[in-house]
């Protein structure tokens, strides 16, 4: 039984992984084909930045410029806020529900 599509994500996450290997959990997260790139100081970050798109030219990926940031000091990334003081939900996403009901 063939499955056409339904592998793609993984198969591109994979490549993806592969692609930026190097720079995973170093300074580098990527979810499919969203790539999170983080840094400690602004000079450290231009490098980083410069790492990866060195890395995507390589292999032949582009990026659409209208669909990037760079340099943001705060960035919402798969339903987290993401900034210098750590990463928390995304108030956007929580709902409000009130206390679990009692068993």
């Amino acid at each position: 039984m063939t499955y056409g599509l339904a592998n793609a994500p993984s198969v591109f996450q994979d490549f993806m992984h592969e692609v930026l290997r190097d720079f995973l959990h170093k300074f580098v997260v990527v979810y499919i084909d969203d790539i999170l790139i983080y840094s400690r100081s602004m000079a450290d970050h231009q490098r980083h930045v410069a790492e990866v798109l060195h890395r995507l030219r390589d292999y032949n990926l582009f990026l659409k410029a209208e669909k990037c940031l760079f340099h943001q000091p705060s960035v919402q990334f798969l339903g987290y806020v993401i900034d210098r003081s750590g990463v928390r939900m995304d108030e956007k996403k929580v709902t409000v529900t009130g206390p679990p009901p009692h068993p």
